[in-house]
C-alpha cells in the first residue's frame, strides 16, 4: 500500500481556510492558484509546494511546504505586513481540515518582504512558506 500525495489535499484546505475567513478577505480581493489578468491589487497566491515522506511504523505521512505570495501596491510593507499576519494567525499552530488525511501540525517557516524593481517599483511582495505535517488516516 502507497500513501497518496498529501499536496492536493493541503492547497485545498488551505484555500478552504484562507477564503472562509471574513477578516482575510476584507483585507483583500482573493486567493488565487492562477492570478486572473487585471485582478486588483491587494491579493494572496496560493503558490509552490514540496513533499517529502514522513512515515511512520506501520503507516505513511507527509511532509508539505507550502508558499503563499501576499501581493499589494500600497505604499510601503505595512498592509502586506497585516495580511501576511492574518495568514500566520490562521494557519501556524492552528488545526487544519484536510480531506482523507490527519492533520498533525502547521509551523511558519519564515516571510521576507520585497520590492518590485520593475519601474514605477509600486509593487510589494512577501514571499511566506509553512510546514504542515499529516498522516493517512
Amino acid at each position: 500500500m502507497t500513501a497518496p500525495t498529501a499536496l492536493g489535499p493541503v492547497q485545498a484546505a488551505v484555500y478552504a481556510l484562507l477564503t472562509g475567513d471574513a477578516t482575510l478577505m476584507a483585507l483583500i480581493t482573493g486567493v488565487y492558484d492562477f492570478v486572473p489578468e487585471k485582478v486588483a491589487f491587494d491579493y494572496v497566491v496560493i503558490g509552490e509546494a514540496t513533499e517529502i515522506p514522513d512515515n511512520r511504523h506501520g503507516g505513511f505521512g507527509r511532509e508539505t511546504t507550502l508558499a503563499l505570495h501576499v501581493w499589494s501596491k500600497y505604499r510601503g510593507h505595512a498592509r502586506g505586513q497585516r495580511i501576511a499576519a492574518r495568514i500566520t494567525a490562521l494557519l501556524d499552530h492552528q488545526p487544519l481540515t484536510i480531506a482523507e488525511l490527519h492533520h498533525v501540525s502547521t509551523r511558519f517557516e519564515f516571510s521576507q518582504t520585497l520590492t518590485d524593481p520593475e519601474p514605477p517599483g509600486d509593487i510589494r511582495h512577501i514571499p511566506m512558506r509553512f510546514r504542515i505535517v499529516t498522516e493517512q488516516e
